[in-house]
């Protein structure tokens, strides 16, 4: 009883394996095939696309027909040799022959053209489809934040085009095959009822063989495929992190996590060995049988005159033939899992990317509104799986040419806010206005190089604007890069840019990307921290220059003096938006030496004696000193001294100017 309850349970797994593998199979060539959907595929391509199967169908079926009619000029061939003897005859027949034969050898190569280009036509559409998939709605982004899917490009990459090429290999070998056992059944059928019916259980049983033996090896090449993947990727990440890798002088363990997964594959790939040595075994015995069994039938039928030697030439042609379909059909069935394998990958691939890119059911999210501002109206975010709140009622607002510098300990949360503005996180409540993101430009810590020659990175991400040498020269000029161009040969030059040009240098080139864009909006998500104190200052001069709104998160002191305001991000969530003056103010502590710590002053004036008096001690500069120990001039100087503001010098020193009649000089906070 629980034999059978087992057996059972077995065929409803094979079952519900197989109908799910048909759903998937749908899913993923519905689209090409039968699109239901408005603006899926052109009419005029689905019309075409299924000429070229038709014609294909058409010339398989020519085919099998070709190759039944030459069994029988054959057999008409023998016939005139030994028992006829007539040589006018013969010479036409062999004529005859000959042209079919050719016409066999034609109708062959051009049934595989047709068939790899409509394979190719199909794998075009399919990878442009999952690729929209994949970039659009920034599926390729959220997609990271879903564990169970490995390897993205890997899937993009190499397991699209086998799916087309798998697919319609096997359907055409289907077809082709099963059409020759048909008619190669009917000619033995025709000489020895016998023999049809012992080849038809012999196959059966022969199937049921091979159906059992494909079942692992469907298995180890699924294995196989994320074998290779983790392997792919491991390889993938050492070359990535190279110079990271060359820091920490971590070789050996990288070559201890290369050689794991590297066994991991030798280790499948000699499973896989063992199982395809069984099923060559069985193939070629399998074969062997069909192939002596019309000469142990018909041998001594021939010897006693019963049948001519035509006929046993056409029985042992039709059996040979019929066990060579029949290898290639099972064969067939048994790359089928490697099909499968990619199918389901491919399958649970793009349902991930429409997953990622639905808004949750049943959860709160930021309302997004876009105005010619930048808005946090009582915004509460938090981590897209909703699970820490990064910053709670939040409201602020930014206005037009103002600056904003976002502070706070790490991990709280400054890089998520940027995050949000950009629309990538929306796990929350509340209400962010925000310009449309055609008009707002993002500067992350480590800039974005992509593949491309100097004049596209430079407009990335706009690369159709026209731009002169002369201009783009000026650009370079103006972020200090003007000594790039003697590297390379010229601005339509491509090389690996990500090594040959530092994290410095990669930040002033994304600073000159904000030059030519010229946005209204530029979020600078730690944008300068791998430059200079003076560098840094001509890039955010220049900023302010173009009179863009922006809002900065970083560490440095200098970074007050291109903001208005600033924006403190605390542990518990809370947050305060204050002036960068009063900011300042909060933080700045002035110590005051004293001769006696315990003395306590009751006396204001005497107080106020005692502290201009030590006050007048302090170290100071004079406006020219400043001037040469930072970058601004001597106007902006005196301009700052005047209002009270703060200055920081090139060593991220900070300095107030002392206004008292006994000091007058620039005093460190």
């Amino acid at each position: 009883m629980a034999t059978q309850v087992v057996q059972n349970q077995s065929l409803k797994n094979t079952y519900s394996a197989f109908t799910q593998f048909w759903e998937n199979v749908k899913a993923i060539a519905g689209p090409y095939w039968y699109p239901t959907k408005a603006g899926e595929r052109a009419f005029s391509d689905v019309i075409r696309v299924w000429g070229m199967l038709i014609l294909l169908i058409l010339l398989i079926i020519t085919l099998v027909g070709v190759n039944v009619f030459n069994s029988f000029v054959q057999r008409y061939l023998l016939d005139l040799m030994i028992k006829d003897k007539d040589l006018p005859k013969f010479l036409d027949a062999l004529l005859l022959y000959g042209g079919v034969l050719v016409l066999a050898t034609l109708l062959v190569g051009f049934t595989k053209s047709l068939r790899k280009q409509i394979a190719l036509d199909w794998y075009h559409w399919l990878n442009n489809h999952i690729l929209s998939k994949y970039l659009s709605n920034r599926a390729y982004y959220k997609i990271n934040f879903k564990s169970d899917i490995d390897n993205p490009d890997q899937r993009l990459s190499q397991e699209i085009e086998p799916i087309a090429s798998n697919a319609l290999s096997f359907s055409a070998t289907i077809l082709e095959k099963v059409l020759e056992i048909t008619i190669f059944l009917i000619i033995l059928w025709s000489i020895s009822s016998q023999v049809a019916v012992i080849l038809v259980a012999y196959t059966i049983v022969g199937n049921l063989i091979a159906v059992y033996l494909t079942q692992e090896l469907n298995k180890i090449n699924q294995e196989e495929l994320e074998s290779k993947a983790d392997y792919t990727y491991c390889l993938t990440h050492v070359r990535n992190h190279a110079e990271s890798v060359a820091f920490f002088r971590g070789e050996k363990q990288e070559s201890s996590i290369i050689n794991r997964r590297f066994s991991n594959l030798i280790k499948n790939a000699k499973r896989k060995i063992d199982w395809e040595r069984n099923k060559e075994i069985f193939n070629r015995g399998y074969q062997a049988v069909i192939q002596i069994l019309p000469f142990i039938v018909f041998g001594p039928l021939n010897i006693k005159g019963e049948i001519d030697f035509g006929e046993l030439s056409q029985a042992a042609l039709s059996c040979n033939l019929f066990a060579m379909a029949l290898a290639e059909l099972i064969n067939e069935f048994g790359t089928s899992g490697r099909f499968s394998s990619y199918v389901e990958r491919l399958s649970e691939f793009s349902d991930a990317l429409e997953e990622v890119t639905k808004q949750p059911e049943n959860v709160s999210s930021i309302k997004t509104i876009e105005e010619n501002h930048l808005a946090f109206e009582n915004v509460t975010l938090q981590t897209p799986n909703y699970e820490q709140v990064i910053v709670e009622d939040l409201s602020l607002d930014v206005r037009p040419g103002e600056g904003l510098l976002i502070v706070g300990p790490s991990g709280r949360g400054k890089s998520s806010l940027l995050r949000a503005i950009a629309g990538l996180w929306n796990a929350g409540t509340g209400r962010l206005v925000r310009p449309p993101l055609e008009e707002v430009l993002f500067l992350p810590q480590r800039p974005y190089i992509i593949l491309g020659t100097l004049r596209e990175q430079l407009l990335y991400p706009n690369t159709n604007r026209q731009m002169t040498d002369a201009e783009l020269k000026e650009v370079l000029q103006q972020v200090n890069l003007q000594n790039l161009l003697s590297r390379v040969d010229g601005f339509d030059t491509e090389v690996p840019w990500e090594n040959i040009l530092s994290i410095g240098e990669q930040q002033r080139l994304a600073f000159a990307r904000l030059l030519v864009t010229h946005p209204s909006f530029t979020i600078l998500d730690e944008a300068t921290s791998a430059l200079d104190l003076e560098n840094e200052g001509r890039l955010y001069q220049q900023l302010q220059d173009t009179k863009t709104t922006f809002i900065s998160v970083g560490h440095r002191e200098s970074l007050f003096d291109y903001h208005q305001w600033v924006l403190e991000l605390s542990q518990d969530s809370s947050w305060q938006l204050v002036t960068v003056q009063n900011y300042r103010n909060q933080k700045a502590v002035v110590t005051i030496p004293s001769t006696n710590p315990q003395r306590e002053i009751d006396d204001s004036s005497q107080d106020k004696s005692l502290i201009k008096a030590e006050i007048s001690t302090i170290e100071g500069f004079s406006h020219k000193e400043m001037n040469e120990l930072t970058y601004y001039s001597i106007t902006t100087i005196r301009s700052k001294a005047s209002k009270g503001e703060f200055i920081t010098n090139r060593d991220g020193v900070t300095y107030r100017y002392d206004k008292d009649p006994n000091v007058l000089k620039w005093v460190r906070v």
